[in-house]
């Protein structure tokens, strides 16, 4: 795999570039270090809002033209918000790369935030909102994300309180864009056909004009240190039973990190398998038919976050019943560790996972960008090696550190109502 170049020009944009030349593609990415991580209290999902203005145009490029032009070559653009940043990109044909290449220089500096195209967007974001609602594990990660984080801004979801939606003015947006949006706090990633040198001239003559400023002073609050296990109960309508158990878990640059995601492996088969039913927590839960599914997640995060693990439950089982599976299962792994087996079938699950979540350029040109917020830039190209230096005690050992009841959040989701679920739906 070639590895890629990075620049940061005179104004503080930085720049990375890798060549790949096995199809006629580019995908452009430009990554800004603001996500919901970074709102206070009153402005909750206002990153998200944000990014949903940014396709709202300019005066050179009005709404709805880089969708035609980008439809018409045949390629796809897009963006998203996520604790931690937010991220725009294109992957079109190689010759047509220049007209989303302008459009993003354009729309870091000059987007317009139409006072009629607020009020229009908080409609939508709210409707966004409240369909999320529909889902009752949207309440339950909710709770348990609020309960995990008193202070820092992780204990709000992406979307925003509806409250603070409800609030905002289009001035709150405008000042957000402004302060963020700059060289100093942005990335370009390009990966796919092009040449290094070409490429970095065109960067340079698009993005290289935007005033310097500063890096941004980011609103971040730390966290203490959880001191005892929390939980919460969540009551919705519905006929599933949920419970929710997370464990406070290191950032993604933290050397115990990769540890986890080995561990997760083994416990729940999340973090790599095409189906996870050789995992212990499958083995558990589902085969005894205490769960009709159970998966868990451990995000790529700046600060310390959450090792989720989510149960459904079967009907008739209880939430309780399912917790004390799991704490079993975290007990045998403390108490008795891993096999080689399991270490190695991790290793290579986890490995090819990786390869197929990297083959295509979009891919790629997305995790050279998560390097760039997470500041490692061997973050990427070094993860199949900090994969494969994970070794069999490394597993027991983080198990033992982190999946303790002091750094443990449960949440139970209680359904009060079996027909409300099917009429909600």
């Amino acid at each position: 795999m070639t590895n890629s170049t990075r620049t940061t020009l005179p104004n503080g944009l930085t720049v990375i570039l890798k060549e790949v030349h096995s199809a006629p593609i580019i995908s452009w990415w430009v990554a800004y270090r603001v996500g919901s991580r970074n709102e206070p209290t009153g402005k909750t999902g206002i990153s998200h809002w944000v990014e949903h203005m940014m396709f709202k145009g300019t005066e050179r490029f009005p709404a709805g033209l880089l969708d035609r032009e980008i439809d018409r070559a045949g390629g796809m653009w897009n963006a998203f918000t996520f604790m931690d940043y937010t991220m725009y990109f294109e992957t079109v044909p190689a010759d047509k790369a220049g007209i989303a290449m302008a459009a993003e220089a354009d729309r870091m500096n000059n987007a317009i935030f139409d006072p009629g195209e607020t009020e229009s967007e908080r409609t939508v974001i709210i409707s966004e909102r409240q369909g999320a609602e529909n889902e009752p594990t949207f309440w339950l990660q909710e709770a348990v994300q609020g309960a995990a984080f008193r202070v820092h801004g992780y204990h709000h979801r992406i979307i925003g309180d509806e409250s603070d939606l409800r609030s905002m003015t289009r001035d709150d947006l405008y000042a957000h864009y402004r302060h963020h949006y700059c060289p100093a706090n942005a990335a370009v990633v390009a990966v796919g056909a092009f040449d290094t040198d070409e490429m970095l001239a065109k960067v340079n003559e698009l993005f290289g004009s935007i005033d310097a400023r500063e890096r941004p002073a980011l609103f971040v609050r730390h966290e203490p240190p959880q001191q005892g296990e929390r939980r919460v109960n969540v009551e919705r309508p519905g006929k599933t039973a949920f419970c929710e158990i997370c464990h406070h878990a290191p950032p993604a640059t933290h050397e115990d990190w990769v540890k986890l995601k080995v561990m997760d492996n083994i416990l729940s088969g999340s973090s790599g398998a095409s189906d996870n039913k050789t995992s212990r927590l499958y083995q558990a839960l589902v085969k005894t038919e205490i769960a009709a599914s159970v998966g868990a997640w451990l995000l790529p995060t700046i600060d310390p976050f959450l090792y989720s693990i989510m149960i459904t439950l079967r009907e008739g089982r209880s939430a309780e019943e399912a917790e004390a599976t799991v704490l079993a299962e975290i007990a045998r792994l403390q108490a008795d560790g891993i096999t080689e087996a399991e270490l190695n079938r991790a290793r290579k699950q986890a490995k090819a996972a990786f390869a197929y979540s990297t083959e295509g350029v979009t891919e790629q040109a997305y995790w050279l960008a998560q390097s760039f917020i997470l500041e490692d830039e061997s973050w990427f190209d070094g993860f199949v090696d900090r994969l494969t230096d994970v070794a069999l005690d490394d597993v027991q050992d983080v198990a033992n550190r982190y999946l303790i009841p002091q750094r443990r959040v449960v949440g139970i989701l209680h359904p009060t109502d079996p027909e409300a679920e099917t009429a909600s739906a």
